[in-house]
């Protein structure tokens, strides 16, 4: 009877794995992870970015028709230019 047992607890840990895979796999198709509506237009985007060094990296976000230059670095983030969005060039 001990295999069994055996048997019957790995049948419900592949069927509870499996259940959280499905549940995964559904989030992610009906856009329930991104917070954004499928078929939604995004806000929000970035454009650019540049690594300075291995702590620092330069971002480009452009939202709402506006471009945001922020520094990201482990001691905080700094909003260092805010501007109009540009079009891009042909």
């Amino acid at each position: 009877m001990e295999w069994v047992q055996w048997a019957r607890a790995v049948a419900a840990l592949i069927a509870t794995l499996a259940l959280l895979g499905l549940a995964a796999y559904a989030a992610r198709r009906f856009g329930l992870l991104s917070g954004v509506r499928p078929g939604a237009e995004r806000r929000m985007r970035v454009v650019e970015s540049l690594m300075l060094d291995a702590r620092r990296r330069l971002v480009i976000i452009r939202c709402d028709e506006r471009e945001h230059l922020v520094l990201l670095s482990p001691a905080g983030d700094r909003k260092i230019e805010s501007n109009p969005a540009r079009e891009a060039a042909p």
